[in-house]
């Protein structure tokens, strides 16, 4: 089940109730197109869905993160996401969603972060210093 996982985070592949929670709507994790018929009428969360798509940007999105290997254990879910820059006390902006060791990457992890946040930012992940890679553009 762990190498499951480590694959699963590896490909980016949000999995409901660890990336998604009841404000998290599809295209913060990039499920437009493959999990969401913008033509079908009548669902819940249809006129968000659709204003987003039309009008705006979502305000958050899902980000790949490259976890420093010296630390033992993996940041847990809900864990916080800081800029680098501003240390541990800075302003949250995001969380973690699922991390993961992968046998070839070392520690990795899904997070949502909000979408102002720049895509070369050094993040911190809880006390974990963490790379990120875009997975759904800001």
């Amino acid at each position: 089940m762990l190498a499951y996982e480590a694959l699963r985070v590896e490909a980016h592949r949000p999995r409901v109730g660890l990336e998604t929670d009841h404000r998290t709507i599809p295209h913060e994790l990039g499920w437009i197109g493959s999990a969401v018929h913008l033509q079908k009428g009548c669902y819940r969360g249809q006129e968000t869905v659709a204003r987003v798509q039309n009008l705006g940007k979502p305000p958050r999105r899902l980000v790949f993160l490259h976890l420093d290997g010296s630390e033992v254990a993996l940041p847990s879910h809900g864990a916080p996401i800081r800029l680098a820059s501003e240390g541990e006390e800075g302003r949250q902006l995001g969380f973690i969603t699922s991390s993961a060791r992968h046998h070839e990457l070392g520690p990795i992890a899904l997070a949502l972060v909000k979408r102002n946040v720049p895509v070369d930012a050094e993040l911190i992940a809880d006390s974990t210093a963490a790379a990120q890679e875009t997975v759904v553009e800001p």
